[in-house]
C-alpha cells in the first residue's frame, strides 16, 4: 500500500463513525427510559441524554449549576432555588417550580421501582413555589446534603408526566425533557437513539445524533470498538488494557470508581433458600445469621488476589464503603487479609466444622469481571468447607430476582450520588421503612437500631468534620457485624476511537456530552 494511502486510511479509522453523529456501546443494560423507575447507573446515565436537573454531578460529583442557576440556604432547614430562565421542554412547553414539585410528588409513587429515587426526595417535607421560577425546599431538620441530592434525580414536566407510568416513557411518549437530546427511538434491552436539541441551555453538545447501545458481552463490545461499528465503550476488560494502549487506532480513560464492589447475605430469615448441607438437604436454621459465619466468609476471600488475578490491577481491595479520600472514608477501617484457619475455626465455633453447600448470585455483565469474581470467591469458599455453587445471571434477571429476596448470598455494587457515604449507609444498611426512604436496596435486611440513628444524626449534621466523624462511626458498627462483606473498588475504563477525550467519571456513567474531539 503506499504510504499515503495508509495514512489515509489510518486517518479513517481515527474519525469517528460521522462527522456530526455518535455510535457508543455500554456493557451495563438500562432497564428503562423512565427517569425515576430504578436507581440504576445504567439508568441514570441513558436518561440524563435527556432529562436534566437542579444541580449536575461534575465528573467527580460536585454540583455545578443545571436547570438552577443558582441556590442558598435560607436556613438549616430551606434551600431555596432559582431556575434558569427561558428553559422550555422538547415539546415547547416552558419549565416552572411546579415541574419541579410535580417530580418531587411523583418519585415516590413510581410503581415496581426495584431500587427508589426517594432516597433523595425523603428529607423534603415540603416544596413551595414561590414563582414560577422559584422553589424553595423545606427540611423536617437540618439537610446539609440537599445540593448533593438535588444533582442525584432528573426534573420531569407535569405536563408530560401527569397520570403517565412507566410504560409510557418506555414508548417515547412521556419521554419528554429539557435535556442536551430528544428521543427518536427506543428498544428495550438494545439500543436509544437521541436526536440533539438544539434549544437546550447547555450549548452545542457536539453530536449531532446518538446512538446509544447496550452490548453486555466484552468481547462483542471490544470488537464494535476496533471494527469501527462504536466510537466509544464502557467496561473495558481489564485483560485487554495493556493491549489497548499500544493500539495506535485507540485511546483509554479512566477513573477510580465510588462504586464498592460486595456481597449481601440473608440476614433476617429462618431458612434460607440456597443453603443446604453437604447431601443437599435443609439446613435446621440460616447460617448466615450468625456473624461468626459470616466473619469466616468475609476471611476466606483473598482480596489482594482478585485485585492482582481477576481485576488484572484494575481494583483496590475493599473494608469499607468508599475509597481512600472519598469523604467518610475511614483509614483505620482495613479490609481483611485472608485467613483460612480463622475461617475454619469461626465455623466449627458456629456449628459447622464441615462447612455446608451454599449458592453464591450475581450478574454476568453488569460490574467488571462480575462473572470472574464469583468463581475466585466460590474457589476460596471451598477451602474452609463452604462449598459454592454459582450462578451468574444476566443483570435485568438477576436485579429483579434480588429485589424480589430471593437469594441466599449476591454479588452487588453500589456508589454514592453525593460524594458522601449518605446512599450507601441510607439505602444498603438502613433498617427497611418504605415511608422514609431508607433501606431499598437493603438485600441483607441488616437491622440495628443504633446503626440507624447514627444515620439519622449523620444526615443532620451541619459541620462537615462533625458529620464525617459520625459515618465514620456508622459505618464501622455495620462493617464489624458484617452486614455486608466489601470486596473492592474497582476502576472505571471507557476506550474511544483515537482522536476522541472522553471525561473519565467517578460515578461510571458513560455519557455523550463528556466525550469530545482531542484538541
Amino acid at each position: 500500500m503506499p504510504r499515503h494511502a495508509a495514512i489515509l486510511a489510518l486517518s479513517l479509522l481515527a474519525a469517528p463513525a460521522a462527522a456530526q453523529d455518535l455510535n457508543i456501546a455500554v456493557g451495563g443494560a438500562f432497564t428503562s427510559m423512565d427517569p425515576h423507575f430504578h436507581n440504576l447507573t445504567p439508568n441514570s446515565a441513558i436518561t440524563q441524554h435527556l432529562f436534566d436537573r437542579l444541580l449536575e454531578p461534575d465528573a467527580n460529583l460536585r454540583p455545578v449549576p443545571g436547570l438552577a442557576a443558582e441556590y442558598r440556604a435560607i436556613s438549616p432547614t430551606e434551600w431555596e432555588f432559582k431556575l434558569r430562565p427561558g428553559i422550555r421542554f422538547h415539546d415547547g412547553s416552558p419549565l416552572t417550580a411546579d415541574d419541579v414539585a410535580f417530580t418531587f410528588a411523583r418519585i415516590p409513587q413510581v410503581q415496581g421501582s426495584p431500587a427508589s429515587y426517594a432516597f433523595y426526595t425523603r428529607p423534603v417535607r415540603e416544596v413551595v413555589v414561590v414563582d414560577p421560577q422559584t422553589v424553595r425546599l423545606v427540611t423536617a431538620t437540618a439537610s446539609p446534603l440537599i445540593p448533593a441530592m438535588v444533582q442525584g434525580f432528573a426534573i420531569i414536566g407535569r405536563r408530560q408526566g401527569e397520570g403517565m407510568t412507566t410504560a409510557d416513557y418506555n414508548s417515547g411518549r412521556a419521554a419528554i425533557g429539557t435535556g442536551p437530546y430528544r428521543l427518536v427511538s427506543y428498544t428495550p434491552g438494545d439500543r436509544a437513539v437521541f436526536q440533539r436539541n438544539t434549544e437546550w441551555y447547555g450549548g452545542n453538545v457536539g453530536w449531532n445524533r446518538v446512538t446509544y447501545r447496550f452490548i453486555g458481552n466484552d468481547s462483542a463490545r471490544l470488537a464494535a470498538l476496533k471494527a469501527g461499528d462504536v466510537d466509544l465503550i464502557d467496561q473495558v476488560p481489564t485483560r485487554d488494557v495493556a493491549e489497548l494502549r499500544r493500539d495506535g487506532r485507540l485511546a483509554i480513560h479512566s477513573a477510580t470508581s465510588l462504586r464498592n464492589i460486595y456481597l449481601y447475605l440473608d440476614q433476617w430469615r429462618d431458612q434460607t433458600p440456597f443453603a443446604t448441607d453437604l447431601q443437599g438437604r435443609p439446613l435446621p436454621s440460616n447460617p448466615l445469621r450468625d456473624l461468626r459465619v459470616r466473619r469466616a466468609l468475609s476471611l476466606a476471600i483473598n482480596r489482594q488476589g482478585i485485585a492482582a488475578q481477576v481485576m488484572d490491577g484494575q481494583a483496590t481491595p475493599s473494608g469499607q464503603l468508599l475509597p481512600a479520600g472519598a469523604v467518610g472514608h475511614d483509614p483505620a477501617l482495613t479490609p481483611d487479609t485472608q485467613d483460612l484457619d480463622a475461617a475454619r475455626r469461626l465455623l466449627a465455633e458456629a456449628g459447622y466444622p464441615q462447612g455446608f453447600q451454599i449458592s453464591l448470585h450475581g450478574p454476568n455483565d453488569r460490574y467488571v469481571n462480575d462473572a470472574q469474581i464469583l468463581q475466585a470467591i466460590a474457589q476460596m469458599w471451598a477451602r474452609v468447607g463452604v462449598r459454592t455453587r454459582v450462578e451468574a445471571l444476566p443483570s435485568s434477571a438477576f436485579f429483579s430476582r434480588s429485589g424480589r429476596d430471593e437469594f441466599s448470598v449476591g454479588l452487588l455494587g453500589w456508589g454514592t450520588g453525593t460524594g458522601e457515604p449518605d446512599s450507601p449507609l441510607g439505602n444498603l444498611l438502613a433498617t427497611i421503612e418504605p415511608a422514609r426512604g431508607r433501606g431499598a436496596s437493603n438485600r441483607s435486611h441488616y437491622s440495628n437500631p443504633r446503626f440507624d440513628a447514627l444515620v439519622d444524626q449523620a444526615l443532620g449534621t451541619i459541620d462537615l468534620a462533625a458529620r464525617e466523624a459520625v459515618y465514620r462511626e456508622a459505618t464501622g458498627l455495620a462493617i464489624r457485624e458484617q452486614a455486608i462483606i466489601p470486596l473492592h473498588h474497582q476502576v472505571n475504563i471507557w476506550a474511544s476511537r483515537r482522536g476522541l477525550a472522553y471525561e473519565a467519571r467517578n460515578d461510571e456513567r458513560t455519557l455523550a456530552m463528556s466525550l469530545r474531539p482531542a484538541p
